[in-house]
């Protein structure tokens, strides 16, 4: 049985990831609860039912309140079912009731009258045909921005993709996991903070494979380009600039040529994307107008509207056009990639990231302003690895708008990522029951939790996944709710398992046969050290956490758990030693990492820094072909396959 669910609760304590129990300052709820109730207008916090087929529709509503009335639901057709319920319980017979939207409208005999949003959701959300085969698979995971080809322009690209999906089909693996491929602000290179998580990064764009481009030499880019591909870290103002000037050429051309497909097929995309894609070139548009924020641009184009839009268009339709152009590039390249890789057979094809927020200065926060909570920032309490907390500095869905609109941004977002992927991971999926939100200005540790319409937003998380066929992975790392796992996993969202976290209150490693079977695991992630760094304890003098002794002890207790295994470190190294525990795990997909194969020492991203480390900039110190060619992916396809999770010819 179950009952509404308000669209948001602040929650007055907590227990951090010590186990120990915080309370909130009551300035800081104060702060928030004047913020959301300013977006919501004067507006109750609405209830909202959320409902799984093959699951009794049968709902609890306050007794004192609903002692004897009728109940009607319908959707935008008419009345679906009807009924009377008595002592606040009413059954709705699932028949009536498909997969949607739907309005629950309520009356008592004394007059009392409440209408409730209803979502039915699939039983779970998608899962890949392979499951049902009980098989084990295992994924390639890289950062795509960081692969060294000789043919990117320094960064990599939708070319190096391809080449990668080649990669996993003759290695056995069951697909590429990849970054974040969101559009970033300028000067961003964490694609974690996304402008837009709707659109793609278009630094992406295998610009030589654009049919439009004249080519490096006519542009006169041959040499910039030569000392983009030499450069050991990413210099992503050159980058953009390089990659601007080529794509203005190739719009020139594509303006006037005459190609009835390729047009066509642009404005088939223009329609597909329709007023998101407009909202977004003409922040990009507006963006380059003006140099500073958008809430301080000249009132007329603080808020997007049919009116200005329209107005916009008239005045800059080419800068316009050309936004919606390199979409479309990004679009169809990243879309041929994931035919590429269906093609080939792959299980999965492209596992995709899905950031947990968004730039407040971003495209996506000025475009969907009623739908996001600006004047709060996401991000997490202190624990052991950020002991003053972290603020990522990113804007969220706020809980009211979500439910008054039926989700529409969530699912736009949603649906955005999940378009060209076989399966997405929700970066920080601990936020759909739970967001930590600090109110701006305000230092990490002065921050509270907003508790959001966990089913509800579940259930539109499975309507969507079953509609786009994308298994859905949340990252469920951090403090961790009793129950949310065990939730997400009703739901069919899998869990991401990282191995170094995976140990008893002992230090000792969790057995293969004790991780949960529809689960990813992985050894770590982009924000924590590489298996390399790891064992040399490379990373001990970046961040908080363990001291020498503790990773010495916990070393030690990896090794004894190879051991217990009879798995011994050949003479490919304790790596693939590694590698060979983690596959014999229950867990279905396993993810390993690019670097961790290559051997690197540097992790990707110190947590808390911003110019101490090049974060999200260094590139790999070997060419990928040269790497392949040197046999460098052999010990781990070797090893995946001997552990039994290659699944495909």
């Amino acid at each position: 049985m179950v009952g509404p669910a308000v669209s948001w609760i602040i929650e007055d304590n907590y227990v951090d990831a010590r186990g120990e129990l915080r309370t909130a300052d009551p300035a800081t709820i104060a702060a928030i609860t004047a913020c959301l109730a300013a977006k919501s207008d004067g507006k109750e916090r609405r209830g909202i039912v959320a409902l799984r087929q093959g699951v009794p529709f049968d709902i609890a509503l306050p007794p004192e309140e609903f002692n004897d009335f009728d109940w009607e639901v319908g959707d935008e057709r008419g009345c679906v079912a009807l009924g009377h319920g008595r002592d606040g319980k009413m059954l709705i017979p699932d028949k009536n009731l498909a997969v949607g939207s739907y309005t629950l409208a309520l009356s008592t005999r004394g007059g009392v009258q409440q209408s409730l949003p209803v979502l039915v959701a699939p039983p779970m959300a998608h899962q890949p045909a392979f499951v049902g085969g009980h098989h084990r698979a295992w994924l390639l995971a890289v950062q795509l921005y960081a692969i060294r080809s000789d043919q990117n322009w320094g960064h990599g690209d939708f070319r190096d993709l391809r080449f990668l999906i080649d990669v996993a089909a003759n290695v056995g693996a069951a697909g590429v996991g990849l970054n974040p491929l969101h559009a970033l602000p300028s000067g961003q290179a964490s694609p974690y903070s996304p402008s837009s998580r709707l659109f793609l990064n278009p630094l992406y764009i295998d610009v030589d494979a654009v049919p439009d481009f004249p080519g490096l030499e006519a542009c006169g880019l041959l040499d910039e380009v030569a000392a983009l591909r030499r450069a050991e870290l990413i210099d992503y103002d050159k980058v953009i600039a390089v990659k601007s000037k080529a794509l203005a050429r190739a719009y020139g051309v594509f303006r006037q040529q005459t190609d009835g497909r390729r047009r066509a097929d642009f404005e088939s995309f223009r329609a597909e994307r329709g007023p998101m894609l407009t909202r977004f070139a003409a922040f990009e548009v507006l963006k380059q107008r003006f140099s500073t924020v958008w809430w301080e641009w000249p009132l007329i184009w603080r808020r997007p509207s049919d009116t200005t839009l329209s107005r916009l268009r008239h005045t800059a339709d080419e800068e316009m056009t050309y936004q919606e152009y390199i979409q479309w590039l990004a679009d169809r390249q990243l879309l041929a990639c994931q035919t590429a890789a269906r093609d080939l057979n792959l299980p999965v094809g492209l596992y995709l990231d899905l950031a947990v927020g968004v730039e407040a200065a971003g495209a996506d926060a000025w475009s969907a302003q009623d739908a996001l909570t600006r004047g709060l920032s996401i991000g997490a309490p202190p624990d052991a690895f950020n002991p003053r907390g972290q603020n990522w500095g990113l804007v969220s869905f706020h809980p009211q708008a979500l439910v008054d609109s039926n989700f529409l941004f969530f699912r736009q977002t949603l649906a955005a990522t999940m378009r060209h992927a076989g399966a997405v991971r929700i970066d920080h999926a601990l936020g759909l029951n739970r967001l930590y939100l600090i109110p701006n200005g305000q230092e990490a540790e002065q921050g509270a939790y907003v508790r959001f319409p966990f089913e509800a937003m579940l259930a539109v998380v499975s309507q969507e996944s079953v509609r786009s066929r994308c298994l859905v992975i949340g990252e469920d790392l951090g403090t961790v709710p009793p129950g949310v796992s065990e939730t997400l996993q009703v739901w069919g969202v899998w869990s991401y398992l990282v191995a170094m976290f995976e140990r008893g209150a002992d230090g000792g490693f969790r057995e293969p046969e004790r991780y949960a079977e529809h689960a990813i695991v992985t050894f770590g992630t982009h924000d924590l050290p590489t298996f390399a760094g790891w064992i040399k304890g490379h990373d001990l003098t970046l961040a908080a956490g363990e001291n020498v002794r503790d990773r010495d002890a916990a070393y030690q207790n990896l090794l004894s758990a190879l051991h217990r295994h009879g798995i011994h470190a050949g003479r490919d190294g304790p790596f693939i030693a590694v590698m060979c525990y983690l596959a014999r795990s229950r867990s279905r997909l396993m993810s390993v990492t690019l670097e961790d194969v290559i051997g690197l020492e540097d992790q990707t991203n110190v947590p808390g820094t911003v110019a101490e480390h090049p974060n999200w900039r260094r590139r790999l110190p070997i060419d990928l072909k040269e790497f392949c060619a040197l046999g460098g992916f052999e010990p781990i396809a070797s090893a995946m396959a001997k552990e039994g999770r290659v699944i495909h010819p």
